[in-house]
């Protein structure tokens, strides 16, 4: 919701927009291709991402986080509140290779929460912050700017900078998950070395998805103060 057409038309605004808009389609292409490709590539070990993601858990000391299957197409996620890990339906059923890394970069995710890593422990807490922020920032910046309140538009440029800060918190947040499943994997014996390489496929190309995200919510903030600014020395 950042109303562009509010703003002397689109050309600003893809100006801003566009490259991350461009990267953002590409990597949602890269983790599909990617999983579709190694979704079909059965494990050596025919485990399905459920029972690997369980044995990393258990291997972990985290038999109280449980496993459940989650609808929708890559609704993968880790659910630190209730400490409970949800996977898609492609994903808890299926021993594919990218079921087995999906699955067990989502344990990272546990993992993590039972480390008590920091970034993560941040981010659970700015969330319901960034919920807000998300849908209001834009509603009190496009009042702020077209009354003329540039205290009110600036309020709006903060609070939709959380989002910013959020995408940018869960970068770091990802890659780790990342990097825990893929050493979990590479020495646990579940997943062979000629196996590892689809792991990572699918794995790198979901990461950049983050990095397109954060560039998105960077550009837009940088969208907004720009039109500030450029009111301000006219």
């Amino acid at each position: 919701m950042y109303y562009p057409f509010l703003f002397g038309g689109y050309g600003l605004y893809l100006l801003f927009s566009l490259p991350a808009l461009i990267l953002g389609l590409w990597a949602q292409f890269k983790v599909q291709s990617a999983f579709s490709k190694y979704s079909r590539v059965r494990t050596m070990s025919g485990l399905s991402g459920a029972q690997i993601a369980r044995r990393m858990l258990d291997m972990h000391g985290l038999q109280d986080v449980r496993i459940e299957q989650a609808g929708g197409f890559l609704s993968d996620h880790y659910d630190p509140r209730a400490k409970v890990l949800r996977l898609s339906p492609e994903v808890y059923s299926s021993p594919s290779v990218a079921a087995a890394g999906v699955a067990a970069h989502e344990a990272g995710h546990a993992i993590q929460d039972s480390q008590a890593y920091a970034m993560l422990q941040l981010r659970t807490a700015i969330v319901p912050t960034v919920q807000i922020g998300s849908w209001l920032g834009p509603i009190i910046f496009v009042l702020g700017f077209l009354f003329q309140a540039d205290s009110i538009a600036w309020l709006g440029v903060g609070l939709f900078g959380l989002t910013a800060l959020f995408a940018l918190i869960t970068l770091p947040v990802e890659i780790d998950a990342s990097n825990r499943a893929k050493k979990w994997l590479a020495t646990s014996g579940i997943i062979y070395n000629q196996e590892m390489e689809g792991v990572r496929s699918v794995l790198d190309a979901a990461a950049l998805t983050y990095v397109a995200a954060a560039i998105q919510a960077i550009t837009t903030v940088l969208y907004y103060v720009f039109l500030l600014m450029g009111r301000r020395r006219d």
